[in-house]
This record gives structure tokens, sequence and C-alpha cells, in this order.
């Protein structure tokens, strides 16, 4: 067999493989002779069929068959002997398929990119530093409160913090817009759901009243038609609802699993969740950190087959949201272009962290692995049934495996970076950096 390689652009590679004549024909050969032992046709007795005929009849579909066997295979034997690494399948192409003569055909494909890991010393990362107050658990305290409030119908103007049920309509030179229209709808007066004006130009408005609000929308509005349009929208008041504020109370508690120790019970749970969201608040950020820096330090040239492949990962993904009426839609209607800077990312990211893993030899061992399912176990009913549904299943386990790698690259990555801390308060810590 002989073997030449030619690099024609980026990561495309052409293989071009040489086999001796006398090995397909040989192969092609035997084949012929198996069929005409087994073969029935009108006229010939079971496995008296001649060669001849046989060949006449099956040489062609027995040739291909032979070929596409011996190109999958010296494929394989080449690209080991050239220590290449094929991305995807390749496209082969044969060049000379006659029989007494060599067979001759030319593999093109793509291969994973080589390259060396940038300095990671030059890595610079933020870890944020907080701590869950008193202040914060009381806070959290008037959340849920807030949260389990009811809404009392009241005869009275209404006012901020009041919920409202309207019918509007929305008018731009006269002319009624879309998605500017609604009945029945509750409104509550300060939550900033609708642009600015149209809440409070509500206060002070009585169930049956009418009122005209003449307003602008915003110029970075989404809908491109009305950025910036004066309008006008005619409302009608329903209703005024006041809210009532939830009481802290035994009845109140047990919605949280309390059922003795009171407030200060309560407000222990509270701060344990808390605490646990901090630390994962904190985590994911310097992992996001670390991933960013990572894909910004290695620049390197992605295979478009990947590419490719995460693209339909990624739409596959974006159809499961929509449950069982994903099932017949059609994913050409999803462009590539929707996707296509994710799945770089995705892609250089993964290979990134592969040549991390490979170059540091990072492996978890079992007992990280276990302990990582303990902590998920932990949050169920029945942490010990969760255990034995992780170990006994390979697909959750490498799940888990793949994960706990992940944060040991972290754990590498911050060892040679530049690590800062940065102060910051519980609300700051969860509700991450500004996009």
């Amino acid at each position: 067999m002989q073997v030449s390689v030619e690099t024609t652009e980026g990561l495309e590679r052409k293989l071009t493989v040489e086999i001796p004549a006398e090995q397909i024909d040989g192969e092609v050969k035997k084949r012929i002779a198996d069929t005409a032992k087994k073969v029935r046709l009108d006229g010939f007795r079971p496995g008296k069929v001649p060669v001849k005929v046989v060949k006449q009849r099956f040489g062609a579909s027995l040739r291909a068959e032979v070929v596409s066997e011996v190109a999958s295979q010296s494929f394989q034997q080449a690209v080991v002997q050239e220590d290449l690494k094929p991305v995807g399948q390749p496209t082969i192409e044969p060049q000379n398929n006659e029989e007494g003569e060599d067979f001759k055909f030319v593999a093109t494909f793509e291969v994973y990119p080589e390259f060396e890991l940038a300095d990671l010393s030059g890595l610079t990362i933020e870890k944020l530093s907080a701590e869950v107050t008193d202040g914060d658990v009381s806070n959290m305290v008037d959340k849920l409160v807030d949260q389990q409030a009811t809404w009392n119908e009241v005869d009275r103007v209404a006012a901020k913090s009041d919920r409202v049920n309207i019918d509007y309509q929305g008018t731009k030179d006269g002319e009624v817009f879309d998605g500017g229209s609604a009945e029945n709808t509750d409104l509550e007066l300060g939550s900033a759901k609708m642009i600015e004006g149209f809440e409070s130009g509500l206060e002070g408005a009585k169930a049956g009243e009418e009122r005209m609000l003449k307003l602008t929308f915003p110029k970075d509005y989404p809908s491109e038609d009305l950025q910036g349009s004066a309008v006008e929208f005619t409302v009608t008041i329903n209703s005024v609802s006041e809210k009532v504020l939830a009481e802290l109370n035994d009845e109140f508690f047990a919605k949280f699993d309390i059922d003795e120790g009171g407030l200060e019970a309560f407000k222990e749970s509270i701060r344990k969740n808390m605490v646990k969201q901090l630390a994962d608040a904190v985590e994911n950020n310097t992992k996001t950190q670390v991933m960013d820096g990572l894909s910004e330090l290695n620049e390197i040239d992605l295979p478009a087959a990947m590419i490719s492949d995460e693209v339909n990962t990624l739409r596959q993904q974006s159809l499961s949201q929509f449950g069982e009426s994903a099932e017949n839609f059609d994913l050409s209607l999803l462009p590539a272009e929707l996707f296509e800077e994710q799945a770089h990312r995705r892609v250089a990211l993964g290979l990134i962290l592969g040549k991390t893993v490979e170059q540091y030899e990072i492996k978890p061992d079992r007992e990280q692995v276990i302990e990582f399912i303990d902590d998920i176990a932990s949050s169920y009913d029945d942490p010990e049934e969760v255990k034995s549904l992780y170990l006994g299943d390979e697909s959750r386990m490498q799940q888990v495996q793949l994960i706990v790698m992940e944060g040991l690259v972290v754990d590498k990555v911050l060892e040679m970076a530049q690590v800062t801390e940065k102060d910051c308060t519980y609300d700051e810590a969860i509700k991450g950096p500004e996009v």
C-alpha cells in the first residue's frame, strides 16, 4: 500500500492511497467463487452455476463491495501510519478502479488541530468573596412573604404597589398596532412591566374609569416599528386590588417544610439555602472566568465538521423546549447562523479542555466522583436511592465524571493563574456580572 498526504487548506487533508491490483482482484475472484456455490439461477442446479455467469451477473456489485471494504480498511491503516487524527467521516473518491490495475483512491477529511496551550500564568481571575449576613436573610424572608401575598379587591383609587385589572388598546398615528391591546389583564403598578409612564399614569384611577395615556416607546425597544414612537393607550380600569402580605406563622412556615422551631428555624433554613446558593454562584463565576480566559488565550483553527455537528446538536437542544410539538418540526427552518457563534465557542473550549486534561494528566478519582454524587443526592428525600441510581447508570456516571473533570481543570488553572479576591455582597454575587 502506497500512501501520500497533501495539506490543501487549513485543517483539510487529502490522503492518496494505492492498493496493488492483486489484492483487490484476488478478493473479488474469491467472492465470485463463493457466490457461485450458493447462488440460485434459473436453468442451473444449486452450486453448479458457472463462475463466468456469476461474474457477468454479479461481478460489478461484488467488486464494489470489495473496493468499499478495502478502501475503509486501508484508510484506517493509512491514518495510523501517517499519524493523522481525522475528524468525522472522510469523502472517498476512487481514482482508478479497473480490473488488473492498481486500485487508487483519494480520501478528503479534516484533522484535529495541533496546538500548544498558552502560558496560564498570564490569566487573571477575580474571585468573588461574600458572606450571608443577617440583613441578607431578613431581605430574603421579606421576599418570600411578598411572594405568598394575596390580593383583596378594594373600592378606592389605585396607588403604587396595587394591582389593577385593565383592558387597553394602543394606537400609533390613529392606527392600532400589533401587540398593543389586551383585555382582563392584571398589572401591578410599579412593577415596570410596561413602558415608562404607563403604570404611573394609572395611579389615582378608580374601577370603571377610562384613561388616555400619551406615551413614547424607548428608542431601544425590541420592535423596530415602535422604537421612539409616540403612541396613545386607551385604558379601562376594571378593578383595583391591594396586596395583603402573608403572616409569619406556623401555617406559613409549613409551606417551606418547617414543622417546628418557628421563625428562628425558618431563618436558619433560609440561611442554609442562601449559603449554598452563594457558594454555587461564586464557583460558577470563577468557572466562567476560567473558561473565558482559556478561550481568549488559545486561538485555534476549528474543523468545519465539528462546528456543523455542534450546530445540529444546538438545534436539537433548542427544539427540546417545545416538547411533543417538536417531533414534526423541520430543523432546516432554524438557520445555522443562529447557532454558529455558540458552536464555535463550545467546540474550541472542548478542544482546549481536552488539551489541558492531556497536558496536565488530569483524571478524577473514584472518591471525587462519589463525593459529587453524594452532594447531588443530599438534596433528595432518599439520598441512598438517588446514589444507587447514579452508580448503576453508566451514562449518568460519565456525565458526573465530565463535570468533576471540568472542576479539576478549573483548580489546575487557578494554581497557575493570577488570582485576586473581590469583596462583594450576597446580592451582587448571586446576580452575577452585567451582560
